[in-house]
């Protein structure tokens, strides 16, 4: 089962990342003000993981794919790593829509 790590970075801001049971860090938040923001981010990333329209394909200038996860209102809140195949950005879009719903909260 995945689990949502949370922590503060060193400028402050809480963050979360969602994390599949091997350990791999499959999406990263953005940072937030404050730990009620991120909760509702958490909260946020479990309901639109659900939905296959609200992940949003993308290739970075070193043409390696990646993918954000998008709020119905279109708000990036959630980040992939770079992949080096879209079938590997693939298998991780899947592994959010797996691991999400059910991950628990941990601290970092």
């Amino acid at each position: 089962m995945g689990k949502f790590e949370i922590y503060k970075n060193k400028s402050g801001e809480f963050r979360f990342r969602l994390k599949a049971s091997n350990g791999q860090t499959i999406l990263a938040s953005e940072g937030y003000t404050t730990k009620a923001a991120r909760d509702n981010g958490i909260e946020s990333v479990r309901k639109n993981s659900q939905d296959e329209k609200r992940f949003v394909n993308g290739v970075s200038k070193s043409d390696q794919p990646y993918f954000n996860l998008t709020a119905t209102n279109g708000q990036v809140i959630g980040k992939s790593e770079m992949y080096n195949s879209e079938a590997a950005r693939d298998n991780g879009i899947e592994s959010v829509m797996k691991n999400a719903p059910e991950a628990k909260v941990v601290e970092s």
